[in-house]
């Protein structure tokens, strides 16, 4: 293998640390950032640590957002009362496309695998049960990956989320079993929205 300046060796590393990215991917995009113009290296730079400095998360939904509560927890046109429950901040844009879903969003960060050692506690789940028992939910749609990991996480929500007048349903299995709910296309996304079941 080259051996590469000590900066961009480091930058190689760096980048390899992104999903996806192996080292021939690391290295093209180094020596891409290497190419740039400086201007164009610094907005790179600025925004990265934008993102580190500026995001958070949402203190009712757990949803990635520079304000607090964030602009779906705070709308006055979407039903506060309909909790859509996803896996990932990311999964929230495969259901906004569908442009049929005006509830809310509750981001679980992950879901339940034992054999990677998340367990219910690793996940945002204390603030959804906290929600629910406030009084101010009728529904909550689980929206997990129709994956081993998912139905497992499926299984143990509609478990803690049972209550009198409360409704937990599960989006239909119209998504491909094995896929991530990111990759929807919006038709499929809508079905599988419109077939969700009570658990």
């Amino acid at each position: 293998m080259s051996k590469f300046a000590e900066p961009m060796s480091r930058l190689i590393d760096e980048l390899k640390k992104l999903p996806g990215v192996g080292t021939k991917s690391a290295q093209r995009l180094a020596f891409h950032i290497l190419r740039s113009s400086d201007e164009d290296a610094e907005a790179l730079a600025v925004a990265v640590r934008d993102v580190k400095a500026n995001l958070r998360l949402c203190s009712v939904c757990n949803n990635i957002t520079d304000v607090d509560p964030c602009t779906y927890c705070t709308s006055a046109t979407r039903n506060q009362r309909l909790v859509c429950v996803v896996e990932e901040p990311t999964n929230i844009a495969a259901i906004e496309k569908t442009k049929h879903f005006n509830g809310v969003y509750h981001v679980l960060h992950g879901s339940i695998s034992p054999l990677h050692g998340i367990g219910p506690e690793q996940l945002r789940i204390a603030n959804l049960i906290s929600r629910v028992d406030s009084g101010n939910v009728d529904e909550v749609i689980i929206a997990t990956n129709p994956t081993v990991e998912g139905e497992a996480t499926a299984t143990y929500l509609s478990q803690q989320l049972k209550r009198p007048g409360m409704k937990v349903t599960r989006i239909a299995m119209g998504i491909p079993v094995g896929s991530d709910i990111e990759y929807t296309d919006e038709i499929t996304m809508l079905k599988a929205m419109e077939g969700r079941r009570e658990l």
